[in-house]
């Protein structure tokens, strides 16, 4: 079975403030910590969803103030602290493992962090329910969840992103320009039966993407990638080596080129709550518009491999338990949706 229908392209998921919307960011003038949600009519807010907070009157902002200072000790698990103030390449090699090439996973954040980022979403969607404030939606794939800057973690992420994302995407993403990150997009999703169980086939709009699973309680949800692509090969069939999915577990990170083509599985039940970031190069993005051929890092830069058969596979590898997934595991096509949204892609 091909990845790719016939009449069915990628997406390229894109932050919403880069594509097209009827509902720009603006408004009225709001809490200090909520600079990109705005106000809309009250019939279109829905009631929060999971993250419970256990405040019974107005919500207090913010919740954990912890969450606002920059106590990388108290968040981050200890190998990593430690990997990164070696500021060798063995040292961090020594905290990751790359079961498929390009997927780096590692143990990035305390459970402590995770409940408290998990508390903070949900008491600030129970804010917005109770002003009537529509949360911007992460990005054009997606409208379940909310933009880190708007919860007030601008700061905290983009140090997070300098001092502990940069070496690392230094490391293992030069080519992609992760030595050269310069700006981000972070936010939250959300999965489970009152918001959606997966998100279709696509590429980031980033040049690296941290990918972090926060929680809950779930089934379902593993993560499958397809290989790296360069725009002109973005709806090229798969190669039987690029095949891998991943279960998620709370706190372990994922970190891959935005240009890793990848969607999620069926969260079959519970709930699920992901914190990712962008990671963009500004000096990437300009020399690549002088780029005419296929780039080095696309996988159809190298010499054929064997293509994915076109039969449904039954065979996926997977990180947990390197072993074979029941057919149920194949990952849905890509679909034309409007909710998910998204921009497709000529071949």
């Amino acid at each position: 079975m091909s990845l790719n229908s016939t009449n069915k392209k990628i997406k390229i998921e894109y932050e919403e403030e880069n594509a097209s919307s009827s509902n720009p960011r603006g408004g009225p003038v709001i809490p200090p910590m909520m600079p990109n949600v705005f106000e809309n009519n009250k019939d279109d807010v829905k009631p929060p969803v999971g993250n419970s907070s256990s405040a019974d009157a107005e919500s207090e902002r913010p919740m954990h103030r912890e969450l606002f200072v920059m106590n990388f000790t108290g968040f981050l698990v200890p190998s990593l602290l430690e990997a990164i103030n070696d500021s060798t390449e063995n040292g961090v090699r020594r905290i990751i493992s790359e079961p498929t090439p390009g997927l780096i996973i590692f143990d990035m954040f305390k459970p402590e962090f995770c409940q408290m980022l998990l508390e903070e979403f949900g008491n600030f969607k129970k804010w917005a329910w109770e002003t009537k404030i529509i949360i911007m939606r992460p990005n054009t794939m997606y409208r379940y969840g909310a933009v880190l800057a708007d919860l007030g973690m601008e700061t905290m992420i983009g140090k997070l992103m300098k001092d502990f994302i940069l070496p690392m995407s230094t490391i293992f993403f030069p080519e992609v320009g992760g030595d050269t990150i310069d700006s981000y997009h972070g936010f939250i999703v959300e999965y489970g039966a009152d918001t959606a169980h997966h998100l279709d086939f696509h590429v980031d709009d980033s040049e690296v993407t941290l990918n972090v699973c926060l929680g809950e309680k779930f089934y379902g949800g593993e993560l499958f990638l397809r290989g790296v692509r360069c725009v002109k090969h973005l709806n090229v069939d798969s190669e039987l080596k690029e095949i891998f999915d991943y279960s998620q577990v709370p706190g372990r990170a994922v970190l891959h080129r935005g240009r890793h083509r990848h969607g999620a599985l069926s969260t079959t039940s519970g709930h699920r709550v992901n914190m990712l970031l962008w990671c963009k190069s500004s000096i990437f993005r300009e020399m690549s518009k002088e780029e005419q051929n296929s780039p080095s890092w696309c996988g159809q830069a190298s010499p054929a491999s064997p293509r994915l058969s076109r039969q449904p596979h039954t065979t996926h590898a997977s990180h947990t338990t390197h072993a074979a997934l029941p057919p149920a595991s194949v990952p849905p096509p890509p679909s034309d949706n409007p909710r998910t949204g998204g921009k497709a892609v000529k071949p």
